[in-house]
């Protein structure tokens, strides 16, 4: 109704939810409440919540339709949609003229920004920056002027206008904080350090979280901090307490997990920030939790969102702390299931060929080479496929605008430690028993490089295994040590096990290696030194993985007790924290579906309970006047047999009247009885219970549920669009109805 701008980002009405940040920027408003709005906004764009921040701008507009700053703030909201950003902009200086000299300047600065026009990105950034260096100047007691000129500035030295001096940054935000020593932009400091020099984030590390509980990113962003330092079990509290705000947040608000910017790297960040301090039971149970959890072709897949990232990195914990057990166990359930990826699979096919190898079954091992084999002539087929298309036709560049909108998140994704993720890598050649005489360089390539060289290893014939292992370019220095120490070669062993240790700063995996080499080389002094250093950062490790039991003899011989594990403690600069507890709960869980009864076409009533036991996909449609809703119903209507014979009933549920509901069966493709039950909701109560329903719009949306036995919404999808994909649904809804889940205790904890 409002333009493309409009028709995206949230649908349902903002609450005030408290923890956001105390900010205030105040605003021409006929409204109180839409002042309280606003600033709530201002607080959630200071933590890159932009879907949120977004949410209360409009609730602002939709208070007060004439404040020109709901507008500018759902601008902003869009700081990575330049074509959304400028929709909203516009619309904000069409009502400027009511509002104050200095909002008219937000707003004339933002204006300028978005306009469509030939300037190069790096004059259109430094053109903005002035701008709000005029504002912050002109109204010097504005703190909301300071913390957004520090981050534009801050965004922009990536962007061509580098930042002269980051020490004036820094006076700048501490000018802030020396005012308000808990406002939200602790965390552009953490930003301003992320790259170099981490250590005068410190403060803000500590108090960013607690500037504003609410938003999981702000503890998120601490961690960079910690991970910056090495100090991981610091960095691993962060993301434990952000992904457990987010499931507070997702379980409150019935969200599906990946609907959040950053809830999976969040995750995949804290898996490996509990690689790094060994706490490897905890890392398997989360990336196990990450391939469960719900999935959608639009933002969590086997190459995008959780389930991507809970694949790769359950693949490199098991591979890291050699679980090969559980490895080879997992790899016949949905955890590890073989999938159409070829990253993936040539990840999984390294994993057991290892697995298989070091458990003794060459045959098995053989066979994932083989697998190898195979998956580098289907990709070499697809490249050559690629290159040819390539030369045909030249790609044209993309605009700007449009790179941003495939990239909505504000904050660019870290790069991962060097040092962790390598014991997944992959390659060679074809299993001929023959090293290859070209230096393998692909991922699959090294994969076979090592498998093979593992399997002339085991066959005893050390010269073949050292040329196959040299074709493998991405090989951990761990486990290269741990080859020279097989091969004989004791002292070479040692030392690449030191290299491993130095080059992964206080991590315990490499370190612990490097002790247990030293000690069966019966360089003792040399194990029981770095073993010291092993036990200061050991609180949390798990002494069930293998390469902590091979510490064993080494605890006995300096008089240690079998849980040679100290205590931990943290830094004091850490500051006081909330127990993580009292965030959320550890891992989301599915929230109940509420109960409805409703009439059918027939006036007889069904209800929500009736489905009790038994597993039902509810659709919710726009009533036989849409025609998009005609075309879902069609597409169900001709696998509900498929459903039904999965255990899954279908109902759907309409806007119409008990009369339009018999309306819309003359308008179906089905010539018989309609094959599952539409019930009406005229008055749109069940809509707007399960938030089908935009709240700023006053009309009803398509919804897709998957409902359990047990009354739990275990998928969903809303939208202003219906959801078509039965196939993806039916097969989404086997694999979640097939896990066993932890029953519900209260506050949603397992």
């Amino acid at each position: 109704m409002h333009g493309d701008a409009f028709n995206e980002g949230p649908r349902q009405a903002a609450y005030l939810m408290g923890g956001t940040g105390k900010v205030h920027f105040p605003v021409t408003t006929r409204s109180g409440e839409a002042q309280k709005f606003f600033d709530q906004g201002v607080g959630q764009l200071h933590g890159f919540w932009y879907f949120e921040a977004e949410r209360s701008f409009r609730q602002v507009a939709a208070l007060d339709p004439d404040c020109a700053m709901a507008f500018w703030g759902m601008a902003m909201a869009n700081n990575n949609n330049a074509k959304r950003a400028r929709g909203f902009i516009e619309k904000a200086l069409t009502l400027k003229a009511s509002a104050s000299p200095r909002e008219q300047a937000w707003i004339d600065a933002l204006a300028d920004y978005r306009k469509d026009d030939k300037r190069s990105d790096k004059d259109r950034r430094a053109a903005y920056l002035a701008a709000l260096e005029k504002i912050a100047k002109a109204y010097p007691d504005d703190l909301e002027a300071k913390a957004f000129w520090a981050v534009a500035q801050w965004e922009s030295s990536s962007k061509g206008v580098p930042i002269k001096d980051k020490h004036v940054v820094h006076r700048l935000l501490q000018d802030l904080f020396d005012r308000h020593p808990l406002h939200p932009a602790h965390h552009y400091r953490i930003h301003l350090w992320d790259d170099s020099h981490a250590t005068n984030a410190l403060a803000s590390a500590a108090a960013n979280g607690a500037s504003a509980p609410a938003i999981a990113h702000m503890w998120h962003m601490s961690g960079h901090t910690y991970s910056k330092l090495h100090r991981y079990s610091d960095a691993a509290w962060q993301q434990e307490a952000s992904a457990r705000t987010d499931h507070a947040y997702m379980m409150k608000n019935r969200v599906m997990p990946d609907q959040i910017h950053n809830f999976a790297h969040n995750n995949e960040w804290l898996i490996r920030d509990l690689n790094h301090i060994g706490a490897v039971r905890d890392a398997v149970d989360l990336a196990k939790n990450m391939t469960e959890l719900p999935r959608h072709p639009a933002y969590n897949t086997l190459t995008k969102g959780s389930a991507n990232f809970g694949y790769q990195r359950l693949l490199e914990t098991l591979v890291r702390y050699e679980l090969w057990d559980e490895l080879l166990a997992l790899s016949r359930t949905t955890y590890l299931e073989p999938v159409d990826d070829t990253a993936h699979a040539t990840r999984r096919a390294r994993a057991l060929g290892l697995a298989h190898i070091q458990k003794g079954d060459l045959a098995n091992g053989r066979a994932q080479i083989n697998e190898l084999a195979a998956l580098k002539k289907k990709d070499d087929a697809r490249k050559a496929e690629e290159a040819k298309k390539k030369a045909a036709q030249k790609t044209p560049e993309k605009k700007d605008e449009e790179k941003d909108a495939e990239n909505p998140g504000y904050e660019s994704k870290p790069a991962e430690d060097k040092s962790d993720g390598k014991a997944d890598g992959a390659k060679s050649g074809k299993g001929s028993g023959k090293a290859p005489s070209e230096p393998p360089s692909s991922p699959i390539e090294n994969a076979l490089a090592e498998l093979q060289g593992w399997l002339a290893l085991k066959g005893g014939d050390a010269k073949q295994a050292r040329e196959w292992f040299a074709k493998s370019k991405d090989l951990p220095k761990e486990r290269l040590a741990q080859i020279e120490f097989l091969l004989g070669d004791q002292a070479k062993a040692v030392k690449l096990a030191q290299e491993a240790a130095k080059s992964a700063t206080n991590q315990v995996q490499p370190l612990a290696s490097y002790v247990d080499l030293a000690y069966r080389s019966g360089r003792y002094e040399e194990a029981f030194t770095n073993f010291y250093r092993l036990r200061d950062l050991a609180a949390e490790v798990d002494l069930t993985a293998p390469v902590f039991q091979r510490l064993a003899p080494v605890a006995k011989s300096l008089d240690f007790a079998s849980d040679w594990r100290p205590r931990l403690q943290r830094a004091a600069d850490f500051g006081k924290r909330p127990s993580l507890e009292k965030l959320g709960p550890f891992r989301w869980q599915p929230m109940p579906a509420e109960d409805w009864t409703l009439p059918d076409s027939a006036g007889h009533k069904l209800s929500l309970r009736s489905f009790h036991g038994r597993p039902v996909v509810v659709i919710f449609f726009l009533g036989h006047g849409c025609g998009h809703c005609i075309q879902q119903l069609n597409a169900f209507a001709p696998v509900v047999r498929q459903f039904e014979d999965a255990g899954i009933s279908l109902v759907a549920v309409s806007t119409d009247s008990v009369e339009g509901v018999r309306e819309t069966f003359t308008k179906t493709d089905v010539k018989e009885k309609f094959p599952f039950p539409i019930v009406s909701d005229e008055r749109l109560r069940v809509f707007k219970e399960y938030r089908c329903y935009d709240d700023f719009e006053k009309m009803p949306l398509h919804g897709t549920f998957l409902i359990d036995g047990n009354g739990l919404v275990r998928w969903q999808d809303i939208s202003f669009q219906p959801f078509m994909e039965t196939q993806f649904l039916l097969g989404e809804a086997k694999r979640l109805l097939g896990q066993t889940r932890a029953p519900l205790l209260a506050g949603g904890q397992e």
